[in-house]
């Protein structure tokens, strides 16, 4: 996000949504594909509502990432050497050698009970592990495929103590498990669909059938379509072997609910979704990997139920077969919060307001409840709604005076009061909050102006696979943070430029880079005068809500000229201000 503005501190609303560029995770970004017009006559291809009742209302699930190569401390599947069927790239550790880790894979502490105690005393309603990733690895005693952890030294089907911990601790159950296997002989090769297709569903008629209720069905097909995995009668056999599963949007059908990764998702109320994001930086363990802070994990949690979506919040077991301590105990402290403040999070819907980097709405009954994060000083201003605000309660600690006009809901509460995390504020309303409307765009709600950007003409000198997806400069000057400007994986320098149609004068600027790819590490703000461009501004690193005051510039044509990136970098928004008169 870009704003060049006038004074003060600008309150940016909206998402920062994260786009996966490389695929270095454990779990691969994918879009929801198209509905099926014939669904109505096929309704093996989703659930029954009420099977996702209880899904919507937990909110807060485990994921667990976990291998072999947690032995190495790279990235599971991504870190493999190798081919990777009709996929391009490869891994740092050569095949055979990765290919081999599970001989000396002895996990001996792990105990099931104790990460199903791990992820309850987090406040968490279900788990779900990697029974099967990219890399071919089985965690379970499958008879498909000898490459199996009956093969290993640990001799013990970790899917069968996970599936019994959850049983009996009352955590809900849910595989991952991935259709890609590199290590398969057959898969994307000319006996993919006599030989691969029958291993990939007999994999997952085992998954369905030995270990008791399965609740979440979590795929992870890299993008591959439907065809490519028998997809319709794989989910006719799911559903007849477990009809009140879930299954997620990554086997070329949309299924059940969409699968934002490593990003917050979108305000979306008609459609179930879950945010996977990992609670450091790599799915599979890593050795001090950077570890996200409490704020940043509650925030995250609080974010994605007012966006009505869930989180599915991903740890990395260390080889012990141990969760890392100081994972432990962040989730541990999530747990705590959430034994205070619970109830504005399960159970609750979305809205009616929409998130943003001011915090979220989350609702339930009559009952908004207002997370505010950051504050225009002592007010939190939100659009006008259809509905009066009949009282309010700060939940926790303090009061709250709450002024409401026909474009705004303004609460203030003193400076004292104010959590470092988050502060609740419930607001009780006249009517049901779920279905009441808004006047005007969330964007709007903080009166920081309208960008001067907005709508004009962009150019960039890289755009992600060609704009594909929406990765257009044109989205990162919308004012909408939900779209964002992305450029290829591999790139180190680019520019991003707008051109505001006539001269204009600012004095500053503020961009928001994607918070889980924080890739910039040398930049410049330049203008066009003439032929030549001139510098205004240097910097180094940018990331979320970064923001710089400098003397007025006048000129029409503006530019983020990056200089050196990790990777591709993502630019979320790029606003500027004009000054004030």
């Amino acid at each position: 996000m870009m704003r060049l503005a006038t004074k003060g501190f600008i309150l940016a609303l909206g998402l920062a949504v994260l786009a996966l560029l490389a695929m270095s995770g454990g779990v691969s970004a994918a879009e929801t594909p198209a509905a099926d017009k014939t669904a109505a006559d096929k309704p093996f291809l989703q659930a029954d509502p009420a099977d996702m009742q209880w899904w919507r209302e937990a909110r807060f699930g485990l994921f667990v990432h976990w291998g072999p190569v947690s032995l190495k401390g790279t990235e599971i599947g991504w870190s493999r050497g190798g081919k990777r069927g009709n996929r391009s790239g490869t891994g740092q550790i050569p095949g055979d050698v990765y290919d081999n880790l599970y001989k000396e894979f002895n996990p001996t502490k792990f105990n099931a009970k104790e990460w199903v105690e791990i992820a309850k005393a987090a406040g968490m309603k279900y788990l779900v592990f990697t029974s099967r990733h990219h890399d071919g690895f089985s965690e379970f005693d499958t008879k498909q495929s000898d490459y199996n952890i009956m093969n290993s030294p640990f001799k013990r089907d970790v899917c069968a103590e996970l599936a019994k911990a959850c049983h009996e601790g009352g955590l809900r159950l849910g595989w991952y498990h991935s259709q890609p296997n590199w290590y398969h002989p057959d898969f994307q090769t000319e006996n993919h669909a006599a030989k691969f297709i029958p291993f990939l569903h007999g994999q997952i008629r085992e998954l369905l059938t030995n270990y008791g209720q399965v609740d979440i069905l979590w795929f992870d097909g890299l993008g591959g379509k439907a065809a490519d995995w028998d997809a319709e009668n794989l989910f006719k056999m799911i559903r007849t072997l477990q009809p009140h599963i879930l299954i997620n949007n990554r086997c070329g059908l949309p299924a059940d609910f969409d699968t934002p990764e490593q990003r917050i998702g979108a305000f979306q109320t008609n459609r179930p979704w879950e945010t996977c994001m990992t609670i450091c930086h790599q799915w599979a363990w890593k050795p001090d990997d950077q570890m996200k802070t409490l704020k940043q994990c509650l925030q995250t949690l609080i974010t994605c139920a007012g966006g009505d979506g869930n989180l599915l919040f991903n740890v990395g077991p260390m080889p012990t077969g141990e969760i890392e301590p100081r994972q432990v105990e962040c989730l541990k402290e999530m747990g705590q919060w959430l034994a205070k403040y619970g109830t504005t999070i399960y159970a609750t819907r979305g809205g009616p307001w929409h998130p943003g980097k001011w915090g979220a709405v989350t609702c339930k009954d009559n009952v908004a409840y207002v997370h505010v994060y950051q504050w225009d000083g002592d007010v939190a201003r939100l659009p006008g709604i259809n509905r009066k605000v009949v009282s309010s309660a700060v939940l926790t600690g303090g009061k709250a005076e709450v002024k409401q006009a026909d474009d705004e809901v303004a609460i203030t509460v003193p400076a004292a009061d104010h959590q470092e995390i988050d502060t609740i504020i419930a607001l009780t309303l006249d009517g049901p909050a779920f279905d009441a409307t808004t006047k005007r765009p969330t964007t709007a709600a903080i009166k920081a102006g309208e960008s001067i950007a907005a709508g004009k003409k962009a150019a960039a000198s890289n755009v992600h696979q060609k704009n594909i997806r929406g990765y257009g400069p044109d989205k990162a000057f919308d004012d909408n943070p939900e779209t964002r400007w992305a450029t290829d994986a591999g790139t180190h320098e680019a520019w991003l430029e707008v051109d505001l149609g006539a001269p204009a004068t600012f004095d500053r600027v503020a961009i928001d880079e994607s918070e889980a790819y924080q890739r910039v590490s040398q930049f410049e703000l330049q203008y066009k005068d003439g032929d030549a461009w001139k510098t205004f501004h240097k910097g180094t690193t940018i990331g979320p809500d970064w923001a710089a005051k400098f003397e007025p510039v006048t000129a029409q044509v503006v530019r983020l000229n990056i200089l050196k990136a990790s990777d591709g970098p993502t630019i979320n928004e790029f606003q500027l201000f004009a000054v004030k008169k």
